[in-house]
């Protein structure tokens, strides 16, 4: 059967519990020649008898009565799964750890008590060519594809070690692992300081954990770094490292009035906090 066929079973319905062709058509809006033709053509494709015709109207026949037990079973399948369905859209956030973790602690932000619309977060930048989010907070603009990006406010980079570290632990470094680092920040550590590189992670959460603990000092994001009061910043940032932060969504998604609703807070609260990635001003412990 074809894509239509379930049009034509939900017709076929009609006219089996009404009885006749007039009724139906009373029922669905459609001319009672026009139901006529698709019941024939309904029969044709089944290659079964569904009705047994009279001048007193449609009476099933013993193949119209199994279909219309099948057609039943279909419909209360349908009613389970539009009950099943979320009412609610959903618009998917992404950034990378860092930027993720900072999106999810400024959620009240980026939704209101009100908004009619769920919020996913996800620790990805590698989704959106395959439509897995609707809005990623990215370090650079994507080259191609059919995306729409708006840049936003510049994010810093510097070292930073727990202010009770061990002496004998300050001047060790911990790096990302190379086989996870991709862009330059991530592969600082271990390009400029291998042979002191005591500690590796692949995740940026475990790295900070790490450095917390005494571990040794790494490169941060100011953001992060600054706003943790347990840690120390040493030095200025890494002036090479800069760069500035793209908010980037599907141009056929963006004006989804949800999303566009997301973009817009988004770039407000960049822009609030622009002091926190640049590193001028600290942030005051949740």
């Amino acid at each position: 059967m074809d894509e239509t066929a379930w049009d034509d079973l939900q017709l076929f319905l009609h006219v089996a519990m009404a009885g006749g062709l007039s009724a139906a058509a009373v029922r669905t809006g459609l001319s009672a020649p026009t139901i006529g033709r698709r019941m024939l053509a309904l029969e044709k494709s089944l290659g079964r008898s569904l009705f047994e015709r009279s001048q007193q109207g449609y009476r099933l026949a013993h193949d119209g009565e199994i279909l219309l037990g099948h057609v039943r079973g279909m419909q209360a399948a349908v009613a389970g799964i539009a009950g099943w369905r979320f009412e609610l859209p959903i618009v998917t956030l992404a950034g990378d750890s860092w930027t993720a973790g900072f999106m999810a602690d400024h959620i009240d932000v980026l939704r209101g008590p009100l908004d009619r619309f769920r919020l996913c977060c996800r620790d990805t930048t590698e989704e959106l060519a395959f439509r897995g989010v609707d809005v990623s907070l990215l370090p650079k603009a994507p080259a191609g594809g059919n995306v729409a990006a708006l840049r936003s406010i510049g994010m810093r980079y510097a070292v930073y070690v727990a202010r009770q570290a061990p002496a004998e632990t300050r001047g060790r470094w911990i790096s990302m692992s190379t086989d996870t680092a991709r862009l330059a920040p991530e592969r600082w550590v271990f390009e400029n300081h291998e042979a002191d590189i005591h500690t590796w992670t692949t995740s940026f959460d475990l790295l900070h954990r790490l450095v917390r603990n005494g571990a040794g000092r790494s490169l941060m994001p100011v953001f992060v770094g600054d706003a943790d009061p347990e840690l120390e910043r040493i030095g200025e940032p890494v002036a090479a490292l800069d760069h500035a932060l793209h908010i980037v969504s599907h141009d056929d998604e963006r004006h989804r009035p949800e999303v566009r609703l997301v973009i817009e807070r988004l770039a407000a609260l960049l822009k609030a906090k622009a002091g926190l990635f640049s590193g001028q001003s600290v942030m005051a412990p949740a």
